[in-house]
């Protein structure tokens, strides 16, 4: 590619989009052979509304808020989702069985190389399946992008992965004790629970930071930021599986151990690049998730969310499924060697502000 990604020249200027075009045609195609992926599997695919009257209720993402005003004059606030997943759970409670999506969703508080406030989010539903089935998806669809892009690996800031090996698959508690020497299990009571204190201990053991005011979600994360997510996908993509069930607000219990939960994440080049359940199908388990990531939204940053009371009444009669939501501009990243992922999007954001 020419330097001109690298000047201050606007996106849409001729000699810019001339460069980016090859990124954006791979795009493209990229989706198009995933759109026929999952219809050859008789998938259906969604068109959910992005505009809800709650963005979700994980405590550290943040949602573009508007306000609808009817035409009475009566105000409300609304949001722009950060997923379409509660829209999704609602369709497989009215009886949709294979569903997938590109959708366009919203975080705020978020730009970078990897991140930009407007980004597509692939997800895929499977009714009475399990989320082990979703890590094959996974493995295919990286392969797919490749083979799409004609390219034999997936790349990221000079390091590259095989995309048609196997993944590695991984467990959160393998991951602390490989890269960090922490025993995270032994901090986790059999009810979910988790020990600030014994976490801490095991920190400082291991010569990692800590503050006075840490929470053990606090420290659960700085370990994944710092020894472990650094360390996943290269060679091969990564499955980081099995999250406490504290840090899986809307996965189920793993039947194995009731300490954590059936979440992975998919990693390649370093990258996280897809995040999946086996669906959280209790919903007062579920209200109670969201309520306690209320509370540590409300302690970090002040602000809470409602919750969507419609998506708890549909988890009373949804089934059991597994999902995932894939960040479709990322991987369209790896496969095109874009280094940016404003590079692969066909009308990016403008800049507001550092």
């Amino acid at each position: 590619m020419g330097s001109k990604l690298d000047t201050a020249s606007a996106w849409w200027t001729p000699d810019v989009h001339l460069d980016r075009r090859p990124f954006l045609l791979g795009r493209n195609a990229i989706q198009a052979a995933m759109r026929s992926f999952f219809a050859a599997r008789d998938f259906l695919e969604v068109d959910t509304a992005t505009l809800q009257i709650s963005p979700g209720n994980e405590a550290h993402l943040h949602a573009f808020t508007t306000t609808g005003i009817s035409t009475s004059g009566e105000r409300a606030p609304l949001y722009l989702h950060t997923s379409p997943e509660f829209a999704c759970k609602k369709l497989l409670a009215a009886g949709e069985k294979r569903i997938s999506c590109f959708a366009h969703v919203y975080r705020n508080r978020e730009r970078g190389p990897l991140h930009h406030p407007e980004f597509t989010m692939l997800e895929w539903y499977r009714v009475g399946e399990t989320y082990e089935t979703l890590m094959r998806d996974s493995a295919q669809l990286l392969g797919l992008a490749a083979e799409t892009a004609k390219t034999k690996t997936l790349t990221y800031r000079g390091r590259s992965i095989d995309p048609f090996l196997e993944p590695e698959r991984l467990s959160v508690a393998e991951a602390f004790d490989r890269f960090g020497n922490i025993d995270l299990l032994a901090t986790i009571a059999q009810d979910g629970e988790t020990d600030r204190d014994h976490l801490a201990a095991e920190l400082k053991q291991a010569g990692i930071r800590i503050a006075d005011d840490d929470s053990w979600a606090d420290m659960f994360s700085r370990v994944i930021v710092e020894r472990v997510e650094p360390q996943l996908g290269f060679e091969r993509a990564t499955i980081l599986d099995e999250y406490p069930t504290s840090e899986a607000a809307l996965a189920r219990r793993s039947p194995a151990d009731s300490r954590v939960a059936e979440r992975f994440e998919l990693y390649a080049c370093g990258v996280e690049l897809a995040n999946a359940f086996g669906e959280l199908t209790d919903a007062a388990e579920q209200r109670r998730r969201f309520e306690a990531e209320m509370r540590e939204k409300q302690r970090v940053y002040g602000e809470t969310y409602p919750i969507d009371e419609d998506l708890l009444a549909a988890l009373e009669i949804m089934p059991a499924a597994s999902g995932i939501a894939l960040g479709f501009d990322r991987l369209v990243m790896l496969a095109t060697g874009a280094p940016r992922i404003d590079l692969v999007m066909w009308a990016p954001v403008p800049d507001y502000g550092s």
